[in-house]
Order: structure tokens, then sequence, then C-alpha cells
């Protein structure tokens, strides 16, 4: 089968540039190469449809065609008055008016058999292309516009509409729904919770079988894995300077929770420092380590940061400094998946723990790829990982409300404590058996051949600035 994947917005290239350095360089990119990748290795003929960008800020992105060695071809198509990196946020106006024609006429008589597309703006995208050519789509939404601008109203946060655009993105995300042949979940909750927003309300119904499928992503096991790996040495003399150099002397060998993820406000790094600075023994346990994609100081030196990275460090520093944290946290940057497992092995040595408490998360991959290395996981409760790291009454990990610091720091001490080696294990056996990207490719796979059989319902209304 030859199957075309729709993420405009997500930079992908051979070699993973900027993984964790942009919000649009976050889990999608993962996601999407290793289910394309997967699909590959089953015998399919793949191509990732994104955007070309030619900028000296994102370099690596200018050729048209890309791929992986023997995995998914990379086409990169234009939109937008000029090749330069565009927030998703501002490419809007240019998807179905530039990016799908641009598609089409890129593949001419040969269409792609199915297509597969990404967050909202490959959706509208692809329910564009279908208005055009017929071909029907599963739709991945990951994360919806109407829970993040839920997430920024309990912060108390601006609803910044020229920012955010979310007027347009909910409106092009409800057709997408609408339109889909079969919608793609990671978990039964996120079915639930996501898709029965009012927002989408006659959309589509959570309630309808037809139209969803539960495919949970997997953890890359020639990656994330517990054995030594080449890197580690090296990961490991590095990431022992670094603590030295945050850290007080008397704290150097303790363990640590390691929390590694964008720095972005819905992360809710801050909840593990009011967690630290109330609670007494788990700051006499462990450090707290934070772990960011490319700021190599970020708790002393934010200028290459981003204007919403500096408001959350600026909250973080806020919080060490009111507790009096300086020497219990440290902060540095690890690039690419493969350093990152090397780091993550070398936490594990020192019986650390995994940390991810997001106000909501609608799967949770981080995690797991933790817990495949040999990482117990403390992971928050709104969202997926409730489904990923607890199953009949069986606990693979550990679950926290992320808005309430003192439970944050009693699961923190429950996994730093006599529980560690029992949760290391059981979270290793529970991505083995359940979260492998081949799995993931097969249920893609089962989701497409139910959406092509889609191919006779009838189209539904694009928004007025897509039709």
């Amino acid at each position: 089968m030859r199957i075309a994947f729709l993420n405009p917005q997500g930079n992908f290239d051979p070699n993973d540039r900027y993984w964790t350095q942009h919000p649009d360089f976050g889990g999608q990119l993962v996601y999407v190469k290793q289910v394309a990748n997967a699909l590959v290795a089953q015998g399919h003929q793949v191509d990732i449809l994104t955007r070309r960008v030619d900028d000296e800020r994102w370099s690596g992105f200018e050729a048209p065609l890309d791929g992986y060695p023997d995995g998914a071809r990379i086409v990169r198509l234009d939109a937008g008055p000029d090749p330069r990196f565009l927030r998703k946020e501002d490419l809007w106006p240019f998807l179905c008016s530039e990016w799908v024609p641009n598609i089409l006429a890129f593949y001419g008589d040969s269409l792609p058999d199915a297509v597969t597309a990404h967050y909202g703006d490959g959706g509208i995208s692809a329910a564009t292309m279908r208005a055009h050519t017929g071909i029907p789509y599963t739709f991945t939404g990951h994360s919806l516009g109407a829970q993040k601008r839920d997430g920024l109203v309990a912060q108390a946060a601006s609803i910044d509409e020229d920012r955010y655009h979310f007027t347009t993105r909910i409106g092009a995300e409800r057709s997408t729904l609408e339109n889909a042949g079969v919608v793609i979940t990671s978990t039964r909750q996120e079915r639930f919770l996501q898709y029965g927003h009012d927002a989408y309300a006659g959309a589509i119904d959570p309630d309808d079988d037809s139209r969803f499928a539960v495919v949970p992503p997997g953890v890359d096991q020639t990656v994330f894995f517990p054995e030594p790996g080449p890197d580690d040495s090296k990961i490991a003399e590095r990431i022992d300077r670094l603590l030295r150099r945050d850290l007080t002397p008397d704290r150097i060998d303790l363990p640590a929770v390691v929390a590694s993820s964008r720095l972005d406000a819905k992360k809710n790094h801050r909840v593990l420092v009011d967690a630290f600075g109330r609670n007494r023994q788990l700051r006499a346990s462990a450090n707290l380590v934070i772990i960011t994609g490319a700021l190599d100081d970020p708790l002393h030196d934010d200028h290459s940061a981003s204007a919403s990275e500096r408001e959350v460090l600026d909250d973080l520093r806020a919080g060490i400094a009111s507790y009096g944290l300086d020497g219990a946290v440290a902060g540095f940057a690890i690039s690419g998946q493969r350093l990152l497992a090397a780091g993550y092995r070398t936490f594990a040595a020192r019986r650390s723990v995994f940390a991810l408490t997001a106000l909501y998360e609608p799967f949770g991959l981080a995690p797991l790829e933790a817990t495949s290395t040999g990482l117990p996981a403390v992971v928050t409760n709104k969202g997926g990982p409730t489904e990923s790291f607890q199953e009949s009454g069986r606990d693979f990990g550990v679950l926290v409300d992320p808005y309430d610091a003192d439970d944050v720091a009693s699961g923190l001490l429950r996994a730093l404590g006599d529980e560690w080696p029992t949760l290391a294990r059981a979270g290793r056996e529970r991505v083995l058996t359940h979260y492998t990207w081949d799995r993931t490719a097969e249920g893609y796979l089962a989701a497409i051949e139910r959406a092509l059989a889609t191919r006779s319902r009838p189209t539904k209304p694009l928004p007025s600035w897509c039709a």
C-alpha cells in the first residue's frame, strides 16, 4: 500500500535535527517517524509530507526530497509567502490554498492509496485533499485546541487569539473530525475526554466505535534499552561534570528526579520545585534534574530561550529561590534520543526516577522511553498515563496528581524507596509487552483499511477559509 502521512509543521530529516528545541519539534516527530518507518519495514511505501523550510535558524530542511535509510521518504512542499520557518499556529492561511495544491501537483495522476493526518493542521489538509480526490484518511489529533485553551484558562493565562488562533484551530479540527474515516487515539481515555469535549459536539460522537481506533505508540528498542550502550561512558562523564557545576558537593551522589520535556507551562515543572521545597524528606533523598533539548545552563543563562520558555524558567528560578533550593537543582541539555537514552541509563545506575507531572498528557511516550531504559516513572494522573502505567490493579509506575505538590512528593518518595527495583522491572516489562512500534504500525494499518471502506461517505463542507 502507498500511504501518505500529512504533518505540515513537522521538520523531519534523517538526522533528527532540533528535536525538543522548539514546541513544533516535539514528540509528534518521533511518533510519525517511527510509525512510518515501521510500516515501511512491513512492506508498504510511505511518504511523510511536510512543509519545506529554508531558514538559517533551522537549517537542514531545504531539499524537496529526503528520506530515512531503508525507511519513509520525506517530501517537503512549499507553503507561505517565503520558505522561512513558521510556527504551526501561523500556518493555517496557507494549508488549503497552497500546501494541499502542491501535494496534488507533486503526485499528479499517481495519488497515494491512503492518507493518515496528524494534528489539526494535517487534519484539515487531509480533509481538503479528500474533497478534491475522494481519498479517505485517518486522523491522529495528538492534542486538540480545546484542551490547550482549557489549560490556559486553568492557569489564569491570557487567551491570546492572535498567538494561538483557537477559533481557526478548533473549526479546522471539527471539519477534520466530520470528514475523517477513522480517528486514531492512543488511549480510551483520550477518546472520551478529548473528543467528548463540548467544542467538538456534533462533529463526532466519542461513543461511536465505528469512528475510532485505539492504537498506542511504541518505544524504539534500538535506542531505549537498559543494557550499557556505546554512548554511556561519554554521557556519564558529562552528567557528572554538570551535576558538580550545579549541585553542592554533599549532594553529588544522591539519586535524581529527572524531568525531561519541553519547557512549556503545561508540562508543569513548577510542581516538582514545590514538591522539593515543601518536603524535607524528598530534599534529603534526591536532587531535581531538569533536562532540556538545547539550553546548556537553563537555570542561569536563558538568552537563547524563547519567550514562553523564559516564562517557565523565571517561575522555576523564583520557586528555587523562595524555597532555598540552590544547590539541589541542576539543569542542562541532552540533545538527541541516543544520548538521552544513555543519560537515562546513567541516572538509572544512580537509582533515580523519571518524572512527568504535566497538567494533562494525551499519552505520555517520554516516561515509557525512560522506563524502557530502567528508570521507574512518576507520572501525571491526568490523561493517558492512567492506562499505560496501571492496569487491573497492578502499577507499572506511580501516578500522581499534578495539581498537588504533596501528592507528587509522596509519589516520588515511593518510587525512590524500597519499591524502586520492582517498579523498574515492571515498567520495562510493560513496554515490551504493550508498546512497540511494530504493534503500532499494525494498528495503523488496520485503521487505514477501515478508513478506506468509508470512501463512499459524503464529504462534509469545509470551513469557509478552506473551501
